[in-house]
Parts: C-alpha cells; structure tokens; sequence
C-alpha cells in the first residue's frame, strides 16, 4: 500500500476576502502536514495537494465541510512519497488564467459545457459528429493526448481565446473538450458558447479521472501533471508512447524541465541524451553558469521569491 496520496482539485465557488482565505488556508494545510500548490482567487480554489492518507482525509473533510467547496470533486492518487517537496498557497486573480476576466462573457457557474462522465465521453468521442478538442498547451499534449484530438498551438491557456477563429470551422459538430483534471474545460468551453457554438461538452473530471474510471482507452502517451511527477500513466487499456526526445528523435515518454533555471522549459528528452547534455535543451543551456544539478529526475525545487499578493501592491510572501 502506497505510504502518501495526492490529491488533484479545483471548486468555482465565490470566496469573499480570498486574500485572507489564502493566508489562513496555508496554515491550515501545513498543520495537516501536507505539501503542494494551491491558487485562491476570488472565483475559487484550483489545487494539488500530497500527504499522508490521513491527512489528505482530513483535508477533503474540511474542503467539504464548507458549503462553498462542497461539490468538490477531488482524485486521488497514492504515491510513494510526497509530490511536492513544500507548501505554497498564493492569492490570483484567477484560478486558471485565462485573460477572460469579465463574468457577463465567462462565469463557469451560470454557464459553461454539459459534462460528460468518463464512459460517457468514451462512448461520444468517436462519433462522425464529434471533434475532440485538448485545451491544454503545447508540452501538456506533445506528451500525451486523445487519439485523434485536435491540438491548438498555445503556450499557456491564456492563449486559448485567440484561437476561436481557427475553431470555426468545427461549429456544426459537437464538440468534447478535455483537459488535465477539468478546470479548463469550464473557462474553455463557456467561452465556446459564448462565441456561437451550440453543441460544446466537456470531460467531466478531465484525462485524470478518465483513466481511473475506464482505464484511459485510446489516450495516448502519458498525462502531464503539475508537480515532481511530471507524467503519469493514464492509458492501462491500449497504452501508447506518442512523444520523441527533442534532441535526437528516439521515443520517450520522459518529460523535464532544462537545467538551467532561466530557460527552465518544459520537453521531452531520452535519458541518454538527457545524460550526455545534463538534463539541458541544447548545448547553449548546458554552459549556462546557473545550470541546476541534473539528478535524472528533471525535476527542480523552485526558490521561495517574495510575489505580490495584495490588490494595493503589498509584498506579501505566502510560501515558505
């Protein structure tokens, strides 16, 4: 029995004072113990978490207990050890940011696509009517994805509403948006409707639930995540490796970040060439003086920096 748990989770739900709510829920997970990354926004909570299955209980308790935060859905992956190494909560403006900020155009809890269950989406997404749509960005896809799915050329989410036109051409289709675990999928597919399209669905629980629940059939590669794992394995049905080293060709489903903290880019790299070029993009990144010590992991411990938490540019630091 694996000795930790991770828990992945977001709940739009309006958080008055968000900015207290932060401070506050920040000493409350580290008196559980837990480690992980949580965004507190006005519209909500988006977050990943990792402790002792006791106190991932205790936590899911608390979150659930508070009627904001009660539909909650939260999936759980045991671990064999914590998948973060600190705890960080940090007040935004958005959980997902999108630049869609205006809630008369996106408002996730007044409108947004119908969602589909996981062996619901799996019985949809090979229809003739249907088009699969990956909101996410370029290295979430480039390591895994749905077969067949329409991919879009964006670096992060933010990037998604300039895509809209491209998606026209889909407009008579339905169409089955997806994401790492569904948070997304709400902005993404309520800015869909907002634009004209009529038929606009979403995975609901997104690709980490989809593998738990039906074994992940027809996803292939691995599932980026946004912590020490990096990748996990969603497809136990027909399992796929789909992504190339970027420096010399050969499959792997590795993904790192560069060793050298100002490129710090996300891509796939074999571990031999991982090996020869120390965890680095290329030989330029690989004479950077900053370079970070490559432990084969590709997996680096970001330093704690002082960042801006207040609406009246107070330097805050909400992390330790």
């Amino acid at each position: 029995m694996a000795k930790y748990n991770t828990l992945l989770y977001y709940c739009y739900s309006t958080i008055a004072d968000a900015e207290q709510f932060a401070a506050d829920h920040l000493k409350f997970c580290k008196s559980l113990g837990l480690t992980g990354r949580i965004i507190v926004a006005d519209e909500g909570l988006n977050g990943t978490v990792s402790g002792t299955p006791e106190a991932c209980r205790a936590y899911m308790d608390a979150v659930h207990a508070d009627e904001r935060f009660a539909a909650t859905d939260f999936k759980i992956d045991e671990v064999d050890e914590p998948s973060f190494v600190k705890m960080h909560v940090r007040y935004k403006s958005e959980i997902v940011h999108s630049g869609l900020r205006d809630p008369n155009i996106i408002n996730p809890n007044e409108r947004t696509g119908k969602h589909l269950e996981p062996a619901e989406f799996m019985a949809m997404k090979d229809d003739e009517d249907v088009v699969v749509l990956d909101v996410r960005s370029n290295y979430e896809h480039s390591v895994g994805k749905f077969k067949n799915a329409v991919t879009l050329d964006i670096e992060n989410f933010r990037d998604f509403p300039a895509m809209i036109d491209q998606l026209a051409q889909y407009k008579d289709k339905k169409i089955l948006t997806y994401c790492t675990g569904g948070i997304k999928c709400e902005k993404a597919s309520a800015l869909l409707l907002h634009e004209g399209f009529e038929n606009v669905y979403q995975l609901h629980g997104g690709i980490i639930k989809y593998g738990k629940e039906v074994g992940g059939k027809d996803f292939e590669g691995k599932c980026y995540v946004f912590d020490n794992r990096l990748t996990v394995d969603v497809n136990s049905v027909n399992p796929e490796v789909i992504s190339t080293c970027r420096n010399c060709g050969k499959i792997t489903p590795k993904m790192i970040n560069c060793a050298n903290p100002e490129c710090n880019e996300h891509f796939t790299q074999c571990d031999e060439c991982g090996t020869q070029l120390e965890g680095c993009c290329s030989t330029t990144c690989q004479s950077h003086p900053r370079k970070r010590v490559y432990d084969g992991t590709g997996y680096y411990v970001k330093v704690p920096q002082p960042i801006n938490t207040s609406k009246k540019n107070k330097v805050q630091l909400v992390q330790e």
